[in-house]
C-alpha cells in the first residue's frame, strides 16, 4: 500500500500537474484564436514594416496566446507564403521569446483568488455563450488561464514531498554540477511536452521548493529555451525551404544565446527560489533580443543558404494555403481550405481544357502532362481533406460545420472529374491515337461544342463555390438540364450517321458516344455545387426545383 507522500504519488502529482497545466495552455490558444484568429494574422504582418514592430507583433501575440510555438507558426506560415521577410518573420519570434517570459512571470504572482475566479466566471460565459462565438470563446480563455493558476498551484505542493527525497536531491544535486547535461535534459523535456512555458514553470516550482541552486536553475531554463525551439521545427518539416527557415533561424538564435551563456552559470552563487527562475528566463530571453534583432538580416542570409530554394520546378500537388497555425480558428482556416480549393479547380480545368488539344492533334505528350496533372489532383485532394478533417474535430459553429462539408463534397466532385479526364477521356484519345482513327467533322463538332459548353460550367462552379450566388446557382443547374439534352440530341445524331452506314462514323462510334456521355458526367459533378445553395435558399425538392415545376434534379448524375 502507498503511503501518501510515495514517490510513486509525487509523481503521479507532479505530472498530473503539468498536463493541467498544458490543458489550460491549449484551451487559452483555442479561446483566443477563435475569438480574434483573424486578427492576430494581421498583427502578426504588422511586422512586415520593420525589426521593431515585428518584435512587438510577436511579443503581444504570444501575451494573447502564452504560446511561442503557435506564433512560430503563423510567422513561418506568412514567410512561406511570401507575406514577410524572413528577417522580419525572426524579429517577431525574438518577440515572441519575450512574450513568454512575461507570461511566466505573471503566471507565477501569488493571487490564490484568481484561479477560482477565472474559473467560475468562464464557466459562467461558456454556460451562456450559447450561439456566440465571441462569448464562448472568451469563457474557454478565462477556464484555461484558471487552470493554468490552478496547475501552479498544485505543483507547488506536489513538489513540497520532493524536498525530503535523497533521490531527487541526488539527481538534482548531479544536474547542478553538469550544466550542459542539465541543459540537454530541460531541452529534451521542452521538446516532449511542446512548451517552454510549462518548462520553465515546473523548474521555478523546483527551484521554490529549494532543490536547486542558481547555477542549476540557470542552466536548465538555458535548456528550456532551447527546447522551446525544437517544436516549430519538427511541425514545419514538410514545407517549403521559406517556411522552414524561421524556425531553423529561431533555433540558431536560441542555440547560440544558451551556449554562449553556458560558460557563465557556474558563476552564479547561492540557493535560488521560484524568483529567480522565472527572472532568469526573462533576463535571457531580453538579451537575445538585444543582441539579435540588429543581426537578424545575417541571420536569415545564413538560413537561406542552409535551406535554399528548389531550383527544380514547383510541385502543383503541394498545398500552398493550408496554414496549420490557424486551424483553432476556424474561420481563417475554412477561408485558406476554400484557396485551396480553387486552386484544385484551376488544376482540374487546366487538365480539361487540354484534352480537346489531345483528341485534335493526337499529341502523346500533352496525355502525358494530363496524366500528371492528375497525380497533382490527388495529392492535393488528399491534403485538401486531410486539413478540413483538423478543422472538424473543434467545437464548430453550425454554420462553419455547414461550409466545411461544402468544401469537402466539392473537393471530391473535383477529384472525381480529374479521374473521369485521366482515365477516360485521355484513354480514348490515346485509343484513338494508337489505333489511327479520326472523327467525322459532324461528330467532331458535336464533341468540341459539348466540351466547350461543359469546361464553361466548370468555371462557373468554381464561382458559385466562392461566391455562393443563388442566380448562378440556378443558372448551373438549368445549365446541367440543357447539357443533357444536347448529349442526347448529339448521340442521336451520331446514331442516325452509324445507320447510314458512314464507315467513319461506324469506326468512331464507341469512343463518340463514350466522350458525349463522360462530358455530361463531367457537368453533373460540377453542378452539384449548386444544391446546397439552392436548398438552402427553399428551391431544391427532392425531386425538382421548386420554381417553375422543372427541370428534375438528377441525384446520381
Amino acid at each position: 500500500m502507498m503511503t501518501p507522500h510515495s514517490p510513486t504519488l509525487v509523481l503521479i502529482d507532479i505530472l498530473g500537474a503539468v498536463a493541467l497545466l498544458l490543458w489550460g495552455l491549449r484551451l487559452v490558444r483555442t479561446g483566443v484564436f477563435r475569438a480574434c484568429g483573424a486578427s492576430l494574422r494581421r498583427w502578426v504582418g504588422q511586422g512586415t514594416r520593420n525589426r521593431a514592430v515585428a518584435f512587438l507583433a510577436g511579443f503581444g501575440v504570444t501575451l494573447g496566446l502564452q504560446s511561442s510555438t503557435a506564433t512560430a507558426l503563423m510567422a513561418s506560415a506568412m514567410s512561406g507564403q511570401g507575406l514577410m521577410t524572413t528577417a522580419m518573420a525572426l524579429a517577431v519570434m525574438l518577440g515572441a521569446d519575450v512574450g513568454t517570459s512575461v507570461v511566466a512571470g505573471l503566471l507565477w504572482l501569488d493571487v490564490r483568488w484568481l484561479a477560482p475566479a477565472l474559473l467560475l466566471l468562464g464557466s459562467a460565459l461558456f454556460a451562456v455563450g450559447e450561439g456566440s462565438r465571441q462569448r464562448r470563446a472568451a469563457g474557454r480563455t478565462l477556464v484555461g488561464l484558471g487552470l493554468m493558476l490552478l496547475a501552479l498551484r498544485l505543483l507547488g505542493e506536489a513538489t513540497v514531498p520532493v524536498r525530503e527525497s535523497e533521490l531527487i536531491h541526488a539527481v538534482l544535486g548531479a544536474l547542478t554540477g553538469e550544466p550542459a547535461l542539465a541543459l540537454l535534459v530541460a531541452a529534451g523535456l521542452t521538446a516532449l511536452l511542446h512548451s517552454s512555458l510549462a518548462v520553465v514553470l515546473l523548474i521555478a516550482s523546483l527551484a521554490g521548493g529549494g532543490l536547486l541552486d542558481m547555477a542549476g536553475t540557470a542552466a536548465l531554463v538555458l535548456g528550456a529555451n532551447l527546447g522551446g525551439a525544437a517544436p516549430p521545427l519538427v511541425a514545419t518539416a514538410r514545407e517549403t525551404p521559406a517556411g522552414r527557415r524561421v524556425p531553423l533561424g529561431n533555433l540558431l538564435m536560441r542555440a547560440g544565446g544558451a551556449l554562449a551563456a553556458l560558460p557563465f552559470v557556474e558563476l552564479l552563487p547561492g540557493a535560488a527560489n521560484a524568483h529567480a527562475a522565472v527572472l532568469l528566463h526573462a533576463g535571457f530571453n531580453g538579451a537575445l533580443a538585444a543582441l539579435f534583432i540588429p543581426l537578424v538580416g545575417p541571420v536569415a542570409r545564413l538560413t537561406g543558404r542552409m535551406l535554399p530554394d528548389r531550383t527544380d520546378a514547383e510541385d502543383p500537388g503541394r498545398p500552398r494555403h493550408l496554414d496549420e497555425s490557424v486551424l483553432e480558428a476556424p474561420t481563417v482556416a475554412i477561408a485558406c481550405a476554400v484557396r485551396e480549393t480553387l486552386r484544385l479547380g484551376d488544376l482540374v480545368e487546366g487538365m480539361l481544357r487540354r484534352t480537346l488539344d489531345v483528341l485534335r492533334h493526337d499529341d502523346e505528350r500533352l496525355i502525358a502532362q494530363v496524366s500528371r496533372t492528375d497525380d497533382a489532383v490527388d495529392a492535393l485532394h488528399t491534403a485538401i481533406k486531410l486539413y478540413l478533417i483538423k478543422v472538424g474535430r473543434g467545437q464548430l459553429e453550425e454554420e462553419d460545420s455547414r461550409r466545411v462539408g461544402e468544401i469537402m463534397a466539392f473537393a471530391i466532385n473535383l477529384e472525381h472529374i480529374g479521374d473521369i479526364v485521366d482515365k477516360s477521356l485521355v484513354e480514348m484519345a490515346a485509343k484513338k491515337t494508337r489505333l489511327g482513327l479520326r472523327f467525322p467533322p459532324e461528330d467532331f463538332q458535336a464533341i468540341e461544342a459539348l466540351h466547350r459548353r461543359t469546361l464553361g460550367n466548370l468555371r462557373t462552379a468554381l464561382g458559385i463555390f466562392l461566391s455562393e450566388d443563388l442566380r448562378l446557382a440556378r443558372q448551373l443547374i438549368a445549365e446541367k438540364d440543357a447539357i443533357r439534352s444536347q448529349e442526347r440530341a448529339s448521340a442521336e445524331a451520331h446514331l442516325t450517321r452509324v445507320r447510314e452506314g458512314r464507315t467513319a462514323s461506324i469506326e468512331t462510334s464507341a469512343l463518340t458516344l463514350d466522350l458525349l456521355r463522360d462530358l455530361k458526367r463531367i457537368n453533373a459533378h460540377a453542378a452539384s455545387v449548386a444544391y446546397p445553395i439552392l436548398k438552402r435558399a427553399g428551391e431544391l425538392s427532392e425531386t425538382r426545383l421548386k420554381e417553375g415545376g422543372l427541370m428534375p434534379v438528377e441525384k446520381d448524375a
